[in-house]
């Protein structure tokens, strides 16, 4: 069976679920569905030493810390250390140049929450025999309501069982797109999970954004180890172009392929993706902290410390973290990155 390296990307600031996910310490390092962190979950969900392994994962400096301190018993894991931000593309790239040519990689974000991790095995088995044989893979994940806030995936011709060519990669959709979609069937979701062989990423790479791959290469080889971290160089990654994986190669590619899956999958993306992870009351009620809900339907309450109390309300969350309280409608909780105190955490 082909050994997975599981490459797990720490990026992003969670703005949508501040106050709970702020920048010292933002959304992939909170123990937001269950006990354990987002991260600690994702490295959790690849510790089966006989399928993957140790991790390689792809972090701010200003997070490295973070990732150290939650990497429990993945402690054979690698770092890379980005000196900026850069997208994805260029974030799998560092990491596909700091593997053997043969690796297959499987790229996960650090945040998302999945609830069967046993079909998530499942289907990075399937993505990486595919990776082996030269095609790129998305996790295609089973589109369950009409969601606007995803990319989606049209699935093409078999490629064999449980594994399809990409026909199309779709734009978000507005909400009659998505339910056109959902009424047609053959999409799925686009949830940023992906397959291939370090050394097929680097030639497509290089065939459809050769910049980014000549400053990509430059960059590792001005960089330094420093223990478990690379550090690429500075300078040369500075020069990269910010650009999704996506853009860069999942589209241009004539080698796109797809392994539909289901596993109860969330981006956890605001406050009302979180509250619908969440194990909620038979009124749809989920509370954390001390509370009181009278005559309350589909509320989400979460504070750190002083008690609210919630009367006659359907739909809204509340969250109280330190001396900052948020008061949001569940349609609201899409703009809750929008607001001052979120964007200058």
């Amino acid at each position: 069976m082909t050994l997975i390296v599981p490459v797990i990307l720490c990026g992003g600031s969670g703005t949508r679920l501040w106050p709970r996910s702020r920048a010292a310490r933002p959304k992939p390092f909170l123990p937001l569905v269950g006990e354990e962190t987002l991260f600690e979950q994702a490295l959790a969900r690849c510790g089966d030493r006989a399928g993957f392994a140790a991790p390689m994962v792809v972090c701010g400096a200003h997070h490295a810390a973070l990732v150290e301190e939650q990497l429990g018993a993945a402690a054979a894991a690698s770092l890379v250390v980005e000196p900026a931000a850069r997208n994805t593309a260029a974030a799998i790239a560092l990491a596909a140049l700091r593997l053997p040519a043969d690796a297959v990689m499987l790229v996960c974000p650090s945040d998302h929450h999945i609830a069967d991790p046993a079909a998530f095995a499942a289907a990075a088995r399937r993505a990486a025999a595919l990776a082996a044989d030269g095609w790129l893979v998305a996790f295609g994940i089973e589109a369950t309501s009409p969601e606007t806030g995803y990319g989606y995936i049209r699935r093409g011709e078999s490629l064999g069982e449980g594994a399809f060519r990409v026909a199309q990669f779709v734009e978000k959709p507005d909400l009659a797109r998505a339910e056109q979609f959902l009424a047609e069937g053959g999409y799925s979701w686009n949830g940023g999970i992906f397959a291939f062989g370090a050394g097929t990423f680097l030639a497509e790479l290089e065939a459809h954004r050769p910049a980014i791959a000549r400053a990509a290469r430059a960059a590792v080889a001005a960089g330094h180890d420093d223990g478990r971290r690379f550090h690429p160089g500075a300078a040369e990654f500075a020069a990269i172009e910010s650009e999704s994986v996506d853009y860069a190669v999942m589209e241009p590619t004539a080698r796109a392929a797809m392994v539909p899956v289901s596993m109860g999958w969330s981006d956890i993306g605001n406050w009302q993706a979180l509250h619908q992870a969440r194990s909620r009351d038979a009124a749809g009620n989920s509370v954390i902290g001390r509370a009181d809900l009278v005559d309350c339907r589909d509320v989400l309450v979460e504070s750190d410390g002083p008690r609210v109390s919630v009367i006659g309300l359907e739909g809204v969350i509340v969250v109280v973290d330190g001396d900052e309280v948020l008061v949001t409608s569940a349609a609201g909780a899409q703009l809750v990155g929008k607001l001052p105190g979120a964007s200058s955490q």
